[in-house]
């Protein structure tokens, strides 16, 4: 029975699938030009500037016109964070006493992170709070605040970075998120559907809420990809 219901399954998915794709008309033109913005491209190179106020058009699509796929990114990057956490991290279930991995690391290198690091973080926030007008964005920045503490973790043994904090800092940045998309949902009948007051173009406080959107997406992959690494880098006491 179960062979011919995961058939059945199989072959439901098959056909959504295939006439999905047939309904795709691969091979039109779908650039388009300003003066058509029924074109998908041209659509958002003329909305993002000229309704959001946002130069970056990329941050427009990511947190805007398709703010509800990243809300699945930022949900399999907790749901991964989560499950290798599980795996990794066992030890007040085993009583198991866990140490990082000791890694040598000259005075040159120590220095050297010392003066880095702050910089790495002030480089992160920069990225973030600025993805709006340049390349860049929360996942970017993020990773950067992330490298920023990996260097410290691999170069100091007794650096430590405090879970409750971090875990405190995701959680609140990941509701923070779906606080904002919920907003829209309600207010204006989408899910992160921005503001009416989105400021000027190319100012730092434009885009509505698209900045915002992006500091709390940069403080959740900062603190989710610390703790893995930091998780990562814990050995078991031998």
């Amino acid at each position: 029975m179960r062979k011919y219901i995961a058939f059945l399954l199989i072959a439901i998915l098959g056909w959504t699938l295939a006439t999905t794709f047939k309904a795709i008309p691969f091979g039109a033109d779908r650039r388009g030009d300003l003066d058509h913005p029924d074109k998908v491209a041209a659509f958002y190179l003329k909305e993002s500037p000229e309704v959001l106020q946002t130069a970056n058009s990329i941050t427009a699509i990511v947190v805007n016109f398709r703010g509800f796929d990243t809300l699945g990114e930022v949900t399999v990057l907790f749901l991964a964070a989560t499950g290798l956490a599980s795996i990794l991290y066992r030890r007040k279930e085993e009583d198991v006493e866990v140490e990082r991995v000791r890694l040598p690391s000259s005075g040159l290198v120590r220095t050297g992170a010392k003066i880095l690091f702050p910089l790495m973080l002030l480089l992160g926030i920069y990225v973030f709070i600025h993805g709006h007008l340049t390349p860049g964005g929360g996942f970017q920045g993020g990773a950067i605040i992330a490298t920023g503490f990996l260097l410290m973790l691999i170069t100091y043994k007794h650096f430590e970075t405090n879970h409750n904090v971090m875990v405190w800092l995701e959680s609140l940045a990941g509701l923070a998120f779906v606080a904002v998309g919920l907003y829209g949902l309600f207010v204006y009948g989408s899910f992160l559907h921005n503001t009416k007051s989105v400021g000027t173009l190319n100012d730092l406080i434009s885009g509505g809420l698209i900045p915002l959107i992006y500091i709390f997406i940069g403080i959740k992959v900062g603190t989710e990809l610390t703790n893995i690494l930091y998780i990562l880098l814990k050995i078991k006491k031998s």
